[in-house]
């Protein structure tokens, strides 16, 4: 049981990676808070996995504070966060309004922030943990039409290096992950319609798309004490997407 006696907290785990995730964390011993804006699925999950759910809009402060609050009520002293709540908006920069580019920031970048500050307290007491910031390949190479999410993307894997800096004194490990192409609803519902994303699989180095379960088991990983010595890091899993570069092909 790899999170034997860990408390985790997973940020919009009602479906795709979150739910993957907790599914994963619950299965190797851990309990799990998990929390979404999504309530009945989230509330559905929890029920079938026997963890416990919690509303939360990442963007607000002062649910977070609920948030960490209740799961240290229900759980004890949080030693583990999840932040892998995010949205994605497709627009060219010349058509990208401030109101669109600022939702963005709000969930992505600024979720990201508040979550890590928010269990700073609670990894203290409990002596140390591991935080998992979800980040993307966009968050290594531009990609466009997708200015807003590649800024907010970019930001969490700065965000990440400089919270391993100060915390890493207190034994609190800060991890970013960078998916690639996964068989996740984001695409789908930032666009409004059902997309296949398949095809994108025939141009990656395993000729597939990754699938939920493949950045679980790497956020597993940061998550558990098999990557102690693991800080600050970058941790890609994108199938080979940046593997290469532009001119290939």
């Amino acid at each position: 049981m790899r999170l034997d006696g860990k408390v985790a907290l997973i940020t919009g785990a009602a479906r795709g990676q979150g739910a993957a995730a907790a599914r994963r964390f619950v299965a190797e011993g851990a309990r799990v808070m998990i929390t979404d804006v999504l309530d009945d699925q989230g509330k559905e999950l929890a029920a079938e996995l026997g963890a416990e759910y919690c509303h939360l809009d990442v963007s607000s402060e002062d649910e977070w504070a609920d948030a960490v609050a209740f799961t240290v009520a229900t759980f004890g002293d949080i030693t583990v966060l999840v932040n892998n709540a995010g949205i994605l908006h497709f627009s060219a920069l010349a058509d990208t309004t401030l109101a669109d580019y600022q939702r963005v920031i709000g969930i992505n970048q600024v979720g990201t922030f508040l979550g890590m500050r928010a269990v700073v307290s609670s990894m203290k007491q409990a002596a140390g943990g591991s935080i998992v910031n979800v980040s993307s390949v966009e968050g290594l190479g531009g990609m466009p039409y997708l200015v807003a999410y590649t800024a907010s993307k970019f930001a969490i894997r700065g965000m990440t290096k400089v919270a391993a800096m100060e915390l890493g004194q207190h034994g609190i490990r800060v991890n970013s992950v960078h998916p690639g192409a996964i068989d996740t609803p984001m695409v789908s519902t930032a666009l409004g319609r059902p997309i296949d994303v398949s095809p994108i699989g025939k141009k990656l180095a395993l000729r597939r798309i990754g699938q939920p379960e493949d950045v679980a088991n790497v956020v597993l990983f940061l998550a558990s004490d098999d990557s102690a010595y693991c800080t600050g890091g970058e941790f890609v899993v994108d199938g080979g997407a940046t593997a290469t570069h532009a001119l290939n092909g």
